[in-house]
């Protein structure tokens, strides 16, 4: 049996956080190390600080995986005078590979900004910030008519056939197919030799371009024939749409003071602060995880009364408030670490009990409270 590699880790959180969804020049994927090694035993963490590349060494951990990236821009030299330097060192001498999925876990389905919403109990969310549109494809499929369905069925289930809220969507012809098999050939209709005419049904349905490779695999599993007829067809049309924030309506309207104890309370935070009249009313909720001062206007424009973020300065929440948007102001460390509980879950479904995933037990949050 081939073992597990960092390089099997590292494809399920690529399909989790696709690289293509992160911002131009954010700095992600592997950071140091190697992708060909065994691995057993994986660690999560925001940073790649000192501390956690030295517990993770002392776990014997093989892979690192860091929401920032320990390298954000081309190293001149690599100091091992300096904590960093020194962390790269023993991240390298414990042959720890140190991976980072940034922006793109923000944006990402399932990321940051979702994991939050859900955190908050926001509903009917839609992106605050849309930096672009999936893909799409056309797939066009012939089977024959006594496997229509079975086909139809395992397509849909990897993913495809999905607008908007709708699933299964495909559309269906029958007609009839012809073809010769060639000697050598074990056809499942018909004989070698022999001139075929075949009942058959042209299937089409829309497919994500990222699952254009398991949406096809699981078809030609269904598919009955030897050879099997398909097309995939490029389209312009705009697909799911992605981004930074996400923005979305409480269950349950309540004042600004009554929601921020809420923000505090799931985040387990001993305070929290906010700018905006106390009794302010709020049932419509932005939310973007680490330092979002700069989306105040798309908060805003998108119907918001308060945002939820980190780092925001006087002069930013001053305005905001003009402006008619509260905000709240978490620390950037408790908006963030959330996401990794539900991308531990990610690797131990894809991977079981062959890989052990552990959340770094360790403070990453550079503020303290007095």
């Amino acid at each position: 049996m081939t073992s597990l590699t960092v390089r099997d880790v590292v494809n399920v959180v690529d399909q989790y956080a696709p690289p293509g969804l992160a911002m131009s020049g954010d700095a992600i994927g592997l950071q140091v190390g190697r992708l060909d090694k065994p691995a057993k035993k994986v660690w999560l963490a925001l940073d790649a600080s000192p501390e956690v590349i030295q517990a993770a060494v002392e776990d014997e951990a093989d892979l690192l995986i860091t929401h920032h990236a320990l390298l954000f821009r081309p190293a001149s030299k690599i100091d091992t005078g300096t904590a960093r330097g020194n962390a790269i060192r023993t991240a390298l001498a414990g042959d720890l590979t140190v991976y980072a999925a940034h922006t793109n876990l923000d944006i990402a389905e399932g990321g940051v900004n979702d994991v939050l919403a859900d955190l908050f109990g926001l509903e009917d969310v839609e992106v605050l910030d849309r930096s672009q549109n999936e893909r799409l494809r056309k797939l066009v499929v012939f089977v024959p008519e006594s496997h229509h369905q079975a086909v139809l069925d395992a397509l849909c289930g990897a993913g495809a056939g999905h607008i908007g809220r709708y699933s299964h969507c495909t559309f269906n012809t029958t007609g009839f197919g012809t073809f010769l098999p060639e000697e050598g050939t074990q056809p499942f209709i018909g004989q070698a030799g022999q001139m075929e005419r075949v009942p058959e049904v042209r299937l089409e349905t829309i497919v994500p371009e990222r699952l254009i490779e398991p949406v096809v695999r699981a078809m030609l599993e269904a598919h009955p024939y030897e050879e099997v007829a398909y097309d995939i067809y490029p389209l312009e049309l705009m697909g799911k749409p992605y981004g930074l924030g996400r923005v979305g309506n409480l269950r349950h309207e309540m004042s600004l003071a009554e929601f921020a104890t809420c923000v505090k309370t799931v985040l387990g935070l001993p305070y929290i602060r906010f700018g905006g009249n106390p009794k302010l009313m709020v049932n419509r909720v932005a939310v973007l995880g680490g330092s979002g001062g700069r989306w105040v206007q798309k908060a805003i424009a998108k119907g918001a009364q308060v945002l939820v973020t980190a780092d925001c300065d006087h002069h930013v929440v001053a305005e905001a408030w003009q402006d008619g948007l509260a905000i709240v102001d978490a620390t950037h460390a408790s908006l963030e670490r959330p996401v990794l509980h539900r991308l531990k879950k990610e690797l131990e479904s894809a991977f079981g009990e062959t890989l052990e995933v552990t959340i770094a037990d360790v403070d990453e949050d550079p503020f303290h409270w007095v």
